[in-house]
């Protein structure tokens, strides 16, 4: 019986993740899976040591806060390891976690194999890192189609097994009428959250003529969101359906972007970055130094253009956002080009099944020789 360790470190991670367990278990119905996760993981079958929830630190002084929490989480991974010994330790993103996780493995546990499925995107950022991924990793399974030449450039091998949100949007979108409604995806941590709602409905409210719908992240309660709705403001919980419902929308970005457009809705792209009064005078200096891409999002990424604008830092404010909004809402030929790119992003990305491709790799490290 192989026994497979994963580690995934918020919700878009759990999603995935849970996928790959339910190919490992068809592939391989004797598979004992554990490790670190969130809810799907676990009703996937994965014995979970700990749930993301208290592991999703993401701005520099939430983590200074959490320090002894972060702690905990590796100690209790690591002993976790320790215990379980697992024939394959699987990460899945979540970089600065997992790559002193595989770091350890690799040095206490030699004869477990170490995969990076769903690697960091260090092709954006890092890319130092991509040295250390190839030292420590057996096998990296990506999932941008552009992820092997990347690694090559340096040498090392990286295998494209398909792309895990295009093919879970390819089985469960539905096809649903469209509403006068604009979609608000805020994002999946309750910090970027906090930063980011209020801000989102502030712009989205001057379009009085359409019903605003929020979508809410997995493990995040109703009444976390509704200080910041008025009365009839939706919170919807069946993401897909809202988005594929929205005349717009008004993404965090992340995965968030990518889903969007893989279920055909114009979008407006944002983040927030502290300090960005500050990054009015700083941002193309540091821009080059931190970045190795022209573009934040991941569907201008892979179209290699602005297919959605991108309102970051300073450029983040409700003006702006509503000023594209109405671009999106009255300006037929703007989103005829931009649901063309994305059209050719799904090209990009293939129809390969990313789980099921990543769990025959996996379980193919498992065999004797």
């Amino acid at each position: 019986m192989a026994k497979y360790f994963l580690i995934a470190g918020e919700a878009s991670g759990d999603r995935h993740a849970a996928a790959l367990i339910a190919q490992l278990q068809k592939q391989d119905p004797e598979a004992a899976c554990c490790g670190l996760g969130g809810d799907m993981m676990s009703a996937a079958g994965c014995r979970l040591y700990r749930h993301y929830r208290e592991m999703a630190f993401m701005a520099f002084v939430e983590v200074l806060k959490n320090l002894g929490r972060i702690r905990q989480n590796f100690r209790i991974a690591e002993e976790a390891l320790l215990k379980e010994r697992p024939d394959v330790l699987i990460l899945i993103d979540y970089p600065t976690f997992n790559l002193k996780m595989a770091a350890f493995c690799r040095k206490h546990l030699p004869g477990t194999k170490i995969v990076y499925y769903i690697p960091p995107k260090i092709w954006a950022w890092k890319r130092w890192r991509v040295h250390k991924i190839a030292r420590l990793c057996d096998e990296v399974l990506g999932i941008f189609p552009f992820e092997p030449a990347f690694y090559a450039k340096y040498g090392y091998r990286c295998e494209y097994v398909g792309n895990p949100t295009a093919e879970q949007i390819r089985h469960e979108a539905k096809d649903t009428p469209q509403k006068q409604q604009i979609a608000i995806l805020p994002g999946s941590r309750r910090s970027e959250i906090e930063h980011c709602l209020h801000v989102m409905l502030d712009a989205a409210r001057r379009h009085t003529e359409y019903q605003l719908a929020v979508t809410a992240a997995p493990g995040i309660e109703d009444a976390f969101y509704a200080p910041y709705l008025r009365e009839g403001e939706t919170l919807r919980r069946d993401t897909y359906d809202a988005v594929s419902e929205s005349k717009a929308a008004i993404v965090n970005s992340g995965t968030a972007t990518l889903e969007t457009a893989l279920l055909g809705c114009p979008q407006v792209a944002v983040y927030y970055l502290a300090f960005s009064p500050l990054l009015v005078y700083t941002r193309w200096f540091l821009q080059p130094l931190m970045f190795s891409i022209r573009h934040f999002t991941l569907v201008n990424i892979l179209s290699g253009k602005e297919t959605i604008r991108e309102l970051v830092a300073d450029d983040f404010t409700a003006d702006k956002i509503e000023a594209e909004l109405q671009r999106l809402l009255h300006d037929a030929d703007y989103t005829k080009n931009m649901l063309a790119e994305y059209e050719h992003i799904r090209s990009l990305l293939g129809n390969q099944p990313s789980a099921e491709t990543a769990a025959k790799r996996i379980i193919a490290l498992t065999a004797k020789p």
